[in-house]
């Protein structure tokens, strides 16, 4: 697994998301350029659908989405979508190349909101769920990721 550089992660807060909340609703969409490595995370109240809605990132599908969910205990969600765009590769290879980057992209939601982290501790022990969707009944599948904790960037 690489780890995330801090220095290539770009953060952008808006649509009535602040650094220092609400929590709910809040969404973190993120995306990455294959060509300079950087990682383009959003932070707001609602995804950010034109920040993957490009020629390019429709044809890749590679983008993670998460919601905070706060109804009985604390949970993050995370959306990956395996089956995958048109150009690379199939669900299998996909969902390998989400799960070794999964710990980076939860290291970029940790250091991205770490201002509402650092005034919410308890959501520091919230549950990770990853919802990996995909046509493919196999491949389609929730598993548990720990807490955020896990993944704070030291």
């Amino acid at each position: 697994m690489d780890h995330l550089n801090p220095d290539r992660l770009h953060v952008n807060i808006i649509d009535g998301a602040n650094a220092d909340g609400p929590i709910t609703p809040r969404t973190y969409t993120l995306t990455h350029s294959d060509m300079t490595g950087d990682l383009f995370l959003t932070i707001s109240q609602r995804y950010n659908y034109s920040q993957f809605s490009g020629f390019y990132t429709r044809l890749m599908r590679d983008e993670v989405l998460a919601q905070w969910d706060v109804n009985e205990e604390v949970s993050l969600h995370v959306h990956c979508h395996v089956s995958g765009g048109l150009v690379f590769g199939g669900p299998k290879m996909r969902l390998r190349i989400f799960k070794y980057s999964l710990p980076m992209v939860l290291e970029a939601f940790c250091y991205g909101d770490r201002v509402l982290f650092s005034l919410h501790p308890e959501l520091a022990t919230g549950k990770i769920l990853v919802h990996f969707r995909a046509r493919q009944k196999k491949f389609n599948k929730d598993e548990a990721w720990g807490v955020l904790d896990d993944y704070k960037v030291t």
